[in-house]
């Protein structure tokens, strides 16, 4: 049995479901499944933000048009939340927390997340949410990760989105233990648009905002290969943004994350 099959018969077990949209490859696959499958019985959820890119809305609004999709924009609300934006490093924790009430006010259907198996290896808090909301995780039951994933929204006709690289949260770039600021989300989001609009084929580019500084995170290969002038054009423009100089450095996947070891867990 193929992946979409195995989605498709975890689904037909669930009645009425309501997706969580992300705007990522992950949930935009499960929702194309779950809308191709359930029809009227599949609606989604997207949480239009300060820490969801624009880019990433917009995605999950075009998609939604094209293919028909009951979507309804909302807003999590996790910036009325002190817990949220004190950014401890169970942050994702109290943001999925305010996702999934927020959705169980507009439905009574199963809530779903696009959460693979690649997730089950990393420090997630916003499982912990999830499990408490009784929200289910269709890819993780049929065993699915993030390249089966991709190859799933190739078959499903999703094109170019198949190959879109993974972008968290805008609040994952600001270090932990840093007060997360809806403006300075902002200033990340246009710091990323400016870098990538410049290095086009780069696979990976992060702004982090650091209790150290500012810090432009490019993939190593695309890093390796800029010049001098290219360096200072791009810490110009970033800096030209946040009023800060930059510095350049070689990308690492959550970077921004401060080993719970050293600052305590917020307990909800």
């Amino acid at each position: 049995m193929g992946a979409i099959e195995a989605v498709e018969r975890a689904l037909d077990a669930m009645g009425a479901v309501a997706v969580a949209v992300s705007g990522g490859i992950d949930s935009l696959t499960l929702a194309t499944v779950a809308a191709r499958r359930l029809g009227g019985r599949a609606e989604m959820f997207h949480s239009m933000t300060g820490s969801v890119p624009l880019e990433a809305t917009a995605r999950t609004r075009e998609i939604a048009a094209r293919l028909g999709w009951r979507l309804h924009v909302i807003d999590a609300d996790e910036f009325s939340r002190e817990e949220y934006l004190s950014n401890p490093v169970n942050r994702c924790y109290y943001c999925k927390q305010s996702l999934y009430a927020q959705i169980a006010q507009h439905t009574r259907a199963q809530v779903l997340s696009g959460a693979n198996t690649d997730d089950l290896s990393d420090y997630r808090p916003g499982l912990d949410a999830a499990r408490e909301a009784g929200a289910r995780h269709p890819f993780v039951e049929a065993g699915i990760g993030k390249g089966e994933i991709r190859a799933m929204a190739r078959a499903l006709g999703l094109g170019a989105l198949a190959e879109i690289p993974a972008s968290p949260c805008l609040s994952s770039r600001v270090e932990t233990g840093l007060r997360i600021v809806p403006e300075t989300l902002r200033q990340v989001e246009r710091a990323e648009a400016a870098v990538r609009e410049r290095l086009p084929r780069a696979s990976a580019v992060r702004c982090r905002v650091r209790a150290s500084g500012l810090v432009i995170e490019i993939d190593e290969e695309t890093l390796e290969a800029l010049d001098t002038g290219a360096r200072g054009e791009i810490a110009s423009v970033v800096g030209s943004i946040f009023r800060a100089e930059p510095r350049l450095a070689a990308y690492r996947m959550g970077s921004a994350f401060i080993d719970p070891a050293r600052i305590p867990i917020r307990k909800p």
